[in-house]
């Protein structure tokens, strides 16, 4: 599947979650799909709390999507692919560590970067791609 493989090669994407008051929050962030859940995690860069806005967003509404993309001056490159769905926070220590190891297989800077606040975990219900 090509949007799978453009999804796994891609290294950011754009996290989507609404607020309390129902106003969208958009983030980049990193991210790691492991079978149809996508992982991110809370990590060590400059943060004024580990209780992020999208973990209170999550918390109040947990529908969710991450928007991966990727722009070239050559329009016939453009490209994105939308997955869609539930987001919470995972609790359990096996998925937990599952979700770290992917993270850090994907990204090196895990290596030396920490992640000691939650893991969130979206449930992906559909993925929308284009083109």
């Amino acid at each position: 599947m090509v949007a799978m493989q453009r999804v796994r090669d891609a290294r950011v994407g754009r996290l989507g979650t609404v607020t309390p008051d129902g106003r969208p929050h958009l983030v980049p962030c990193c991210f790691a799909v492991l079978d149809d859940t996508a992982y991110t995690a809370v990590d060590a860069k400059p943060k004024a709390t580990l209780d992020l806005r999208r973990l209170q967003n999550i918390r109040s509404t947990p529908a969710t999507c991450l928007l991966v993309d990727h722009y070239d001056e050559d329009w016939a490159l453009l490209w994105w692919v939308r997955m869609d769905g539930e987001a919470r926070v995972a609790d359990a220590p096996s998925e937990v560590k599952r979700a770290k190891s992917a993270l850090v297989t994907k990204y090196a800077q895990y290596g030396h970067v920490a992640i000691p606040g939650p893991i969130i975990a979206i449930e992906i219900a559909s993925w929308v791609t284009w083109p």
